[in-house]
């Protein structure tokens, strides 16, 4: 969950934040996400996961703090 993504050299400037359960990702990934049973994830519009965060509203912050405009996909 700590791999690097260089968001200064993103093209696309909009964002999608989607809910993911816990249980539909790889072990390793399971193990490091503390008990919780959702992660919330970030996607370019081309769909490449960007980033992994505890919760939505994280997403949301981490997406405006490097200038991009997050949009969630229901």
């Amino acid at each position: 969950m700590n791999a690097k993504y260089d968001f200064r050299n993103a093209q696309d400037r909009i964002v999608y934040v989607k809910s993911v359960d816990v249980a539909d990702l790889p072990e390793d990934l399971q193990e490091q996400a503390g008990g919780r049973k959702q992660l919330f994830s970030v996607h370019t519009e081309a769909g490449e996961q960007i980033a992994l965060v505890a919760d939505r509203q994280m997403a949301f912050v981490l997406a405006r703090q490097n200038d991009m405009t997050p949009m969630a996909v229901h």
